[in-house]
């Protein structure tokens, strides 16, 4: 009797045990999620930028925590110069890119593209008193651009028609800072954070009639499974118009 009921009671504790590490493995699985790093260069408003609190913030970062949610990871994101961003995904050091970026033919000989989420434009900006207000005022100009992006590809080409130098920087905000203080004549920039920096730092511009950008895009390695989840997320978010909704809250113009 007494081996019979220690048998019992041995067999009752060890399914007490089963469960209660069932239960600790489900509790892991619902808190554990899969790490979707994403890599961003955060001076890029109202894209992606430090808000005063010192956390990145912006339209691109809302879109991949959407993405990210939708598809059941935890999003991690890094920042670095734009210039490396696609070394970075070449690299493996991340899994996808946020940042602004057009989907230009050359930059996808190196990587893959979503289906494009937004379309901007360039703007030329200028001090106030500057006497510039056309590509034919650019004449013996210092022009800046943002190293690696689109507008350091187009100033690159208009300078040999209209006879500018070009000046080349890492960040977007320094990029201001050496037209605000006269190091740079004008600087050439994405429409959309141009105007924000025009409205801040009460300067003026004008946009350039000679090009029409790629639509901006989500970059991934080259054959990364991941772009086609990711662009069911996208055309998911087009559809139910929340993506049209993130638009407004960041005030970017179609």
């Amino acid at each position: 009797m007494k081996q019979r009921l220690y048998t019992v009671l041995i067999g009752i504790v060890s399914v007490i045990i089963l469960i209660g590490c069932t239960q600790a493995a489900s509790s892991k699985d619902e808190t554990e999620k899969e790490v979707l790093k994403m890599g961003t260069s955060a001076d890029f408003k109202p894209f992606e930028f430090f808000d005063e609190d010192g956390n990145i913030v912006g339209f691109d970062i809302d879109l991949a925590q959407l993405i990210a949610q939708e598809l059941g990871y935890e999003l991690e994101i890094e920042d670095m110069n734009f210039d490396g961003l696609i070394g970075a995904l070449q690299a493996n050091r991340v899994d996808m890119v946020l940042s602004g970026m057009s989907a230009t033919e050359e930059r996808a000989k190196n990587v893959d593209f979503s289906i494009e989420y937004h379309r901007s434009g360039e703007m030329f900006l200028m001090n106030k008193d500057a006497d510039i207000q056309s590509l034919e005022d650019l004449k013996g100009k210092i022009v800046g651009v943002q190293l690696g992006t689109i507008q350091e590809e187009g100033a690159d080409l208009l300078s040999n028609e209209y006879d500018f130098e070009v000046k080349k920087i890492d960040k977007a905000n320094v990029l201001i800072q050496e037209l605000i203080t006269g190091r740079i004549d004008v600087a050439y920039m994405d429409k959309e954070v141009a105007v924000g920096y025009m409205e801040e730092h009460d300067l003026v511009g004008f946009d350039d009639p000679t090009t029409a950008s790629p639509g901006m895009a989500i970059a991934f390695p080259k054959g990364s499974e991941l772009k086609d989840q990711v662009n069911e997320v996208l055309q998911q978010l087009i559809e139910d118009d929340t993506l049209q909704e993130l638009k407004e809250k960041w005030e970017l113009n179609e």
